[in-house]
């Protein structure tokens, strides 16, 4: 049985990549999530008036990877310091946010954020949003494993 995770961590090109690789995650879609519009599109969602973040559900077993191991995964792909911004993307379509599923999701989220500001390995706070997940939208095919469509290890669009 598995159970599901939704993150933002900026460009959702990279961020689906980074959790494929990790074993015991069973698929990864990209998509669009914590918003205010229905059925968004790439278009509607890239003018920063949709209020949703380019997101990734994940789907894992938890026998094989824990939710605390996508956590560390999750810090480890992104800067969570910088608000609404990663890279060169900009806009609060790129913002940092984990999006539980569960009371048990949501204690671990808050605890791995406080554990990662007390560690020091930033001089700056920790932005990440913690926050009930919405409806997901999935976004466009052409999204969905971009970098395997592109034969891309990274891109320097994201």
């Amino acid at each position: 049985m598995t159970e599901k995770a939704t993150f933002a961590a900026g460009c959702f090109w990279g961020v689906e990549a980074s959790f494929r690789k990790i074993k015991g995650v069973k698929g990864v879609t990209v998509g669009y999530t914590g918003g205010k519009t229905s059925k968004p599109t790439y278009e509607e969602v890239c003018t920063d008036r949709t209020g949703h973040a380019e997101s990734v559900l994940v789907e894992y077993d938890p026998d094989t990877v824990t939710y605390d191991k996508l956590l560390d995964a999750f810090w480890d792909m992104h800067d969570p310091t910088t608000k609404n911004r990663q890279g060169p993307d900009f806009g609060s379509q790129y913002r940092s946010a984990i999006f539980y599923h569960s009371e048990d999701q949501k204690e671990k989220a808050l605890a791995s954020r406080e554990s990662l500001q007390r560690s020091g390995k930033y001089s700056k706070p920790v932005v990440t949003e913690i926050v009930p997940a919405s409806e997901f939208y999935p976004a466009e095919e052409y999204h969905q494993r971009y970098y395997e469509k592109h034969n891309l290890v990274s891109c320097r669009v994201c």
